[in-house]
């Protein structure tokens, strides 16, 4: 019997319990978080630098985990909110069975990204998942506000209305109600921009994007959506007495 200790040397040390590999590659993982007052989109890109700075060379990085389903989501953000815009202008053209006064609708949205912008440059937010998710949800609350006053126009054209007359008497009537739920709507956010402890970074972002964008959908958008109703009615109304002159009989014209 040869005795162990004649071949090798042995010692106690600190390894790792297990050896883990991705992609089939011998790897380590990095775990961090966002600091207090930072959101998990800025705590990406600080680790992305680092990585980029200090791995040495034939040492790669990769993100797993919701770290990559959020780099992944920033990646589609622009195919997310054009579809959003898609879906919203279909679903209202069915409704309405027209193409104009959808598009009177969508002409607000923009108007609340104004907002939003603004919002989030006065607290140095950047454009996380979180902000992406509020933007989302802020096509659908902006769109909101100028249904009610598109509704209401179409009911007092149908009752011989000018579509001027209609849009501003529905701007007029329909005012305090959108500005009520608004207030409503906006006073419900704040604690979520006021949030603190775990996770509030994420809070405080979405509660930004929504707070910025109902004020600027209420006070600015809502006398825009009366203007753009009679600039949309009037290219429909050109547009039917075209195809009403295209479809009338030539005048018949009288032999020699």
């Amino acid at each position: 019997m040869v005795p162990l200790g004649a071949i090798v040397s042995v010692r106690r040390t600190l390894g790792p319990e297990l050896v883990t590999r991705y992609n089939l590659y011998p790897s380590a993982s990095i775990v961090g978080g966002a600091a207090p007052g930072f959101s998990s989109g800025q705590a990406l890109d600080a680790m992305q630098r680092v990585a980029v700075a200090k791995l040495p060379p034939g040492v790669g990085h990769d993100w797993t985990g919701l770290a990559y389903q959020e780099r992944l989501l920033g990646n589609q953000a622009y195919f997310i909110f054009a579809l959003s815009l898609t879906l919203v202008f279909l679903t209202l053209a069915g409704q309405y069975e027209s193409w104009t006064d959808p598009a009177v609708v969508i002409l607000s949205v923009p108007i609340a990204l104004v907002g939003i912008v603004a919002a989030l440059a006065i607290r140095g937010f950047p454009a996380d998942l979180y902000t992406q998710i509020g933007v989302v949800l802020m096509i659908a609350l902006a769109a909101k506000n100028a249904i009610l006053i598109v509704e209401f126009a179409k009911q007092l054209r149908a009752d011989g209305m000018s579509a001027a007359d209609a849009a501003v008497e529905a701007a007029r009537r329909r005012f305090r109600p959108i500005v009520m739920t608004s207030i409503a709507f906006i006073l419900g956010v704040v604690p979520l921009l006021t949030a603190t402890g775990a996770g509030a970074a994420s809070q405080q972002a979405l509660g930004t994007v929504v707070f910025g964008g109902m004020l600027a959908s209420t006070l600015i958008a809502i006398p825009f959506v009366p203007a753009f109703y009679v600039v949309m009615e009037n290219l429909a109304e050109r547009r039917r007495k075209r195809a009403a002159a295209r479809r009338a009989p030539a005048p018949a014209s009288d032999a020699p």
